[in-house]
């Protein structure tokens, strides 16, 4: 199972890299409550209305988060937001394979819980790998999550490195 935060859900929707991601994932995709209201609750900007289409097609997963103590203790022990908490306690108790989250509280939060994680720059260059972008494609998506995005110049230059040199 592929576990999305709201962050990294909606920046890949936002680079319209959402549908061909989700064409390609062979794992279920799933979100907890908190993020399906993060995502699609508050405006009907383009990207919350791709992710409510991919919802209402079924091609991503509500699922109740149900340890709340967790949730909170999570939110708590790392100042994360509700979204991420339950992204990452859903991410433990469906054993997910990978968990989607850039938030770097959440990273954190993730390596010392033993959580496998990627980021909204991760699952680009792992579909540029996967032939699913030509490189021009891919460097105009990093371009903006560039723009959506906080990342460092140092993760940005890396990622570039990559996409122009993925095969």
């Amino acid at each position: 199972m592929f576990i999305f935060d709201a962050s990294t859900l909606i920046l890949i929707a936002k680079t319209e890299t959402l549908d061909p991601f989700l064409r390609g994932v062979e794992l279920e995709v799933a979100i907890p409550l908190e993020v399906e209201k993060e995502c699609c609750s508050v405006k009907k900007s383009l990207d919350a209305l791709m992710i409510q289409k991919a919802l209402d097609e079924s091609r991503i997963r509500v699922i109740a988060v149900k340890d709340r103590k967790l949730v909170t203790r999570l939110q708590g022990d790392f100042g994360l937001g509700r979204g991420e908490a339950e992204a990452i306690v859903l991410a433990l108790a469906e054993k997910a394979r990978v968990l989607g989250i850039d938030d770097k509280n959440g990273i954190n939060a993730c390596k010392l819980l033993g959580i496998a994680l990627t980021t909204a720059i991760g699952i680009l260059v792992r579909m540029r790998e996967k032939r699913l972008f030509t490189t021009n494609e891919s460097l105009v998506k990093l371009e903006g999550l560039a723009k959506h995005g906080r990342y460092k110049r140092s993760i940005l230059e890396d990622a570039r490195r990559k996409l122009g040199t993925a095969t």
